[in-house]
């Protein structure tokens, strides 16, 4: 390859040309020069060949184009200038600024291409010809390097015009998405708005006139299925107040083929074509109800829907549907839709009129089953509502009445056939009397049809079905209540969790006197078993679960002397056993932990009401509630102090136990000595015991309970004192439980004081008897730190003890050894 021509490189403006005649040297300038040689001494060191090679080569251009260089030289600088003046070139088209959105504006340009080329063309002589030395004014370019030139400006041109659309285009769709988004919002607000309104006039249109706008339902069911939640809430909820109010009070049964087929007018036309539309969108609604209802979105909604439609038209069509669903969520964790099911459920039991007790035997069995699938492991709420059902227990006495008066009414047909055949004559008198009768029969059975009561026939098998189904239910619960922990204990549920046990036991005791007397027996014996929770006198139950609290053994024992007392005439069992589990459990008991309520009925059914109790048993049961009353609360002590002096008022002989003569005289029976710990009332011995617990009771510090006590203590062995209390334990613990929370505790300053409490100081607030007591704390460190010491002292001495205990013993061995080693020496 050739070598490239060197740029032409002009040269620097020259001075004003002066001729050489108009050059005046003066003597002082050569006289200067002269002395002054080292200053000068330059120009004698002055390269005069590489400066005529650059005058030559400067002149080997032409005129023409070094002149027009200089003239392209000055047109940029112009230009620079007018630029400098007038600022940024902008397009015609975009004269106003462009706004980014981080909020900056920015004018569009258009940059000219020959101010670009210039430019580019100078910083290229510039970076080429630095390190030469040469000056980039005056380099000539060749063609190749033009041409190369030329072909870098175009690419870097292109390369520019797409990066400048580019990011035109980047901050123009930032802005286009934005508005689009704003838009699709304003587009949904705007249609969600639509659709409220559309709602508000098919509904209004329906409930104005249902059988002319009856296509209207499907419409919104269509709505109910949008995306949005609001949307489709707003449409359920509009739906459900519809059909409650267009719904008939009859059952629609569609038209069979044959009945299609027949010719009729056209009022039966548009009432079958009313009734198909409006049950075909009430099946749609209550499918998309059921679907939604698994979503946890909508499931509150859907449940209360479901809830408030079912309790409207319980008579209408696909009422299972509707029922299926509540009873599923009879049990759910929910605590909202769990209440709102129970509460539909209640109204269902009580409301009965609506639909003549079917949805209730329906409920019924629907419960019994869902017990038996899951094991009654269920919330307390599902079998709890059986509770709001009621039965009918004169449905034997009014058929009795109705065949009463139907014998009477034949009777009187009897007696007025005689008459008739005695006045034959007298014909007009005796059709007067058959048109009377026909009249009135044809009344009385129209009345009975258009009238909702049921046939007592009909009323008697549901409440049979009903009743099959409780008991089936609640026998089963304490079935399962009694099995062992191996069978009873699920890997979902802990071993002896029993949620269903109490509404079962509640159950019974209020359904007692409809059980059978077939299954009393086995009733009997799941409640005495249920009452020893395991725990029997021989240990021979250990199979059965043995996880009862306290308040659940008392409950089994209310419901088996309810039973009893219901069922007194026909049963004769021996209640021995629930005495027994009393007397024991009034030692278990605890405030905090148990319910004193329970307490308190079990005490009024099984010791306070009209029973004769033996007196063996009768002091036990007074010396143990003595014992309980020290280690209570004050309303559970006075439960127990009432019941204690409701005994002594009916046992007479029982009084002995308030003289001091420990032994009980000639009344203390065969066991002469006092057995605390004893499990068997009838074994304790109580006769031979005093009541020392009284004396400390009427010291005690709530005012109630040490009046009763005093009261009782007070009571002679004399017969005339035989009149009865007429608070119940229940009364007193009720009354005693409601004034606890503001019952403020008493002291009484000027209460003598012991010798060793010298160091206690008592500051009384105000005008009422609280007080504040300070001890000193350094008195009290030293009694600690004495107590700890000798505690550690003590401790120290046993160690040392069995360490030299230790030693002997092992030095006692090694003697013998030595004695037996010289015994085999010899």
């Amino acid at each position: 390859m050739g070598k490239k021509k060197q740029k032409i490189v002009l040269p620097p403006d020259l001075p004003p040309e002066v001729p050489d005649e108009a050059v005046e040297v003066s003597d002082e300038d050569v006289l200067f020069v002269s002395e002054n040689r080292e200053y000068t001494g330059f120009l004698s060191n002055l390269d005069t060949k590489s400066i005529n090679k650059h005058v030559t080569r400067v002149a080997d251009v032409k005129e023409d184009e070094l002149e027009f260089l200089y003239e392209r030289r000055l047109k940029k600088k112009s230009l620079d200038k007018e630029t400098e003046k007038q600022g940024l070139e902008v397009d015609p088209v975009d004269a106003l600024p462009v706004k980014t959105l981080d909020g900056k504006l920015y004018y569009r340009t258009v940059p000219k291409a020959t101010q670009k080329s210039e430019n580019e063309d100078k910083d290229e002589a510039n970076t080429n010809n630095k390190d030469a030395g040469i000056d980039a004014s005056v380099v000539r370019l060749t063609k190749a390097e033009k041409r190369a030139k030329l072909k870098k400006i175009r690419k870097e041109a292109k390369k520019q015009a797409k990066e400048g659309t580019e990011v035109e285009d980047v901050e123009q769709i930032p802005q286009a998405e934005v508005l689009d988004e704003v838009r699709n919002d304003m587009t949904a607000e705007e249609a969600n708005q639509k659709k409220k309104f559309r709602l508000a006039e098919l509904g209004t249109a329906l409930l104005t006139d249902p059988e002319l706008n009856i296509k209207s339902l499907k419409e919104m069911l269509e709505i109910s299925k949008d995306g949005d939640r609001d949307i489709a809430v707003l449409a359920l909820q509009s739906l459900l107040a519809v059909f409650r109010d267009i719904i008939p009070g009859y059952r629609i049964r569609l038209p069979t083929e044959k009945e299609q087929e027949m010719k009729v007018s056209k009022a039966i036309k548009k009432m079958r074509f009313y009734e198909s539309t409006l049950l075909s969108a009430y099946k749609a609604y209550i499918q998309k109800l059921l679907a939604v209802e698994k979503q946890a979105v909508y499931k509150r909604v859907a449940v209360r829907c479901i809830c408030i439609l079912l309790e409207a038209v319980p008579h209408f069509n696909f009422r299972e549907n509707l029922l299926g669903a509540v009873i599923r969520n009879i049990s759910t964790e929910d605590d909202i839709s769990r209440k709102l099911c129970c509460a539909t459920v209640k109204s269902l039991f009580t409301n009965e009129g609506k639909h003549g007790g079917e949805v209730t035997v329906e409920a019924v069995q629907m419960i019994a089953d869902l017990v038996k699938a899951s094991d009654c492991q269920l919330h307390p709420d599902s079998i709890e509502v059986f509770m709001s059902l009621t039965f009918d227990d004169d449905l034997g006495r009014r058929e009795a009445q109705d065949a009463k008066n139907k014998f009477k009414s034949k009777n009187a047909k009897r007696k007025d056939l005689k008459e008739q055949k005695e006045s034959a004559a007298n014909e007009k008198k005796r059709t007067r009397k058959e048109m009377m009768s026909k009249t009135r029969e044809e009344v009385t059975t129209e009345l009975k049809a258009a009238s909702l009561a049921t046939d007592v026939t009909e009323r008697r098998r549901m409440q049979t079905d009903v009743l099959s189904a409780i008991f089936e239910t609640y026998f089963r619960v304490l079935k399962h209540a009694i099995k062992p922990r191996s069978e009873a204990g699920s890997s979902s549920q802990p071993a002896g969790s029993y949620p269903l046990l109490t509404p079962c036991l509640n159950g019974i005791g209020k359904f007692c006197q409809l059980i059978d007397l077939d299954f009393m027996s086995d009733l009997m014996n799941y409640l005495r078993k249920l009452a020893r929770s395991g725990n029997s006198s021989d240990g021979s139950s250990k199979d059965v679960s043995a996880c009862l609290t306290v308040s659940e053994r008392l409950q089994c024992c209310i419901v088996a002397f309810r039973v009893m007392r219901n069922n007194l005439d026909a049963l004769n069992v021996d209640l021995q056993d629930f005495f027994v589990q009393l007397y024991n459990l009034l030692i278990e008991y605890r405030p905090g932990r148990d319910k004193g309520e329970i307490l308190a009925e079990a005490l009024k059914i099984m010791l306070c009401d009209d029973r004769q109790h033996d007196m063996q048993r009768a002091a036990a049961f007074i010396k143990r509630l003595a014992t309980f009353s020290l280690c209570s609360g004050p309303a559970e002590s006075l439960a127990a102090l009432v019941t204690l002096k409701h005994l002594l008022q009916k046992n007479v002989k029982c009084r002995n136990l308030l003289e001091n003569d420990a032994g009980g005289g000639s009344v203390s029976g065969a066991i002469a000595k006092y057995q605390p710990y004893a499990t068997d009332p009838n074994l304790s011995g109580a006769l031979a015991s005093v009541l020392w617990e009284l004396n400390l009771l009427s010291k005690h510090y709530h005012p109630a309970v040490s009046t009763m006590a005093s009261n009782i203590s007070m009571l002679g062995t004399g017969d005339n004192q035989i009149h009865l209390s007429n608070k119940s334990p229940q009364q007193a613990f009720k009354e005693l439980s409601l004034e606890q929370d503001s019952f403020i505790v008493k002291v009484d300053l000027n209460a003598k004081r012991k010798k060793g409490n010298a160091s206690l100081k008592q500051i009384s607030k105000g005008a009422d008897l609280d007080s504040t007591v300070q001890v000193d704390e350094n008195d009290v460190k030293r009694k600690l730190s004495e107590h700890y010491s000798l505690l550690h002292d003590i401790a120290e001495n046993e160690r040392l003890r069995g360490e030299l205990v230790g030693t002997t013993l092992s030095l006692n061995l090694y003697e013998q050894y030595k004695k037996q080693k010289k015994r085999r020496t010899k």
